[in-house]
């Protein structure tokens, strides 16, 4: 009979990159939410490659202690959660503790961080999970992380990505995603020797909207917003005459974390029926807040999709606010 066999470390990380670490663009996103909750206002992200070569972000956010830096890409290690109670209540866009360390598996890895109160930083190297150091170094306040030569050690996963500009694509809506969530921090977005996009810190999300899309979206947003209540849902659509062949451009941010929710992009179509053609999508940007308590964030890796407590109440809000 098959022996049973306890995994190793590293194969459990592999497993927990493959859930977790698709393409590139995966890598950027955690990378980013680490970014946000670390208090960060200013975020650079430069790219080589689509991200196959080089992704490198650096903020100006808490930062790491220098004897912490292990643990930072130990896996399950967090300081985002204390009991299992935290888990009904979310609030921090990373949890899991898997990311840092899943992304250091199948890469080389370099994590350069300072916080304020430290006179000096601290350097730590990942090559394939094979911790060198943490060693002190000089850094500003925050922190940079280097990855390079994604999937080195895992050359099937490589075998499936697609070409530097069509990765690029995917880590551009990444970075659409995180920026829109988050108008107060100063974003840039570079791309070889290319500035794909820089956006200063704004109090007016319209203003980071038209930062982000074209004019014809920029110029046809239509404001909406629900009133106070439990449910709360505030933003723009935009006008019906402006429509897509696909439902891309519906940006639905929950407590400040892009989702995706297929019962939801139904309320948003029916409040657009009659209005459009058939076959045609509407165009939105709109945040949802309701209390951490009604909704579980903690259903898939990727925390792209969710549960809500009472589903039909928030599609029912949606639809209502919209057609209003």
């Amino acid at each position: 009979m098959p022996t049973i066999r306890q995994l190793s470390t590293s194969l459990v990380n592999q497993i927990a990159a493959g859930e977790v670490i698709e393409r590139p663009a995966s890598v950027v996103k955690e990378m980013l939410e680490n970014s946000i909750d670390s208090g960060a206002t200013r975020i650079e992200v430069a790219i080589e490659k689509g991200g196959s070569e080089l992704i490198r972000i650096v903020d100006n956010g808490c930062g790491i202690a220098l004897d912490e830096l292990p643990l930072a890409v130990a896996p399950h290690a967090t300081s985002k959660l204390q009991t299992a109670a935290d888990l009904f209540a979310i609030r921090s866009l990373g949890f899991r503790g898997e990311a840092l360390a899943s992304i250091a598996e199948v890469s080389h890895l370099e994590l350069r961080s300072r916080p304020a109160e430290q006179a000096g930083g601290g350097r730590l190297t990942v090559r394939g999970g094979v911790l060198d150091g943490p060693h002190p170094c000089a850094a500003p306040v925050g922190t940079s992380i280097e990855v390079r030569h994604l999937f080195f050690n895992t050359p099937v996963r490589g075998k499936f990505l697609k070409s530097p500009s069509t990765e690029m694509g995917h880590i551009s809506e990444a970075f659409t995603r995180i920026a829109l969530a988050n108008p107060e921090v100063t974003m840039t977005l570079i791309s070889g020797n290319r500035t794909v996009q820089e956006l200063a810190a704004t109090p007016c999300w319209s203003e980071r909207i038209r930062g982000l899309f074209d004019s014809e979206i920029g110029q046809s947003l239509i404001a909406v917003d629900s009133g106070p209540g439990s449910i709360r849902i505030q933003g723009y659509v935009v006008d019906p005459q402006v429509s897509r062949s696909n439902n891309r451009q519906q940006y639905m941010l929950l407590n400040g974390r892009f989702i995706r929710d297929r019962a939801l992009q139904h309320a948003l179509s029916e409040a657009y029926r009659g209005l459009i053609m058939v076959g045609r999508f509407p165009v939105a940007f709109l945040r949802i807040d309701l209390p951490p308590d009604q909704v579980d964030v903690n259903v898939h890796p990727t925390k792209m999709e969710v549960r809500f407590v009472d589903g039909s109440a928030v599609y029912s809000r949606l639809l209502q606010t919209i057609r209003h």
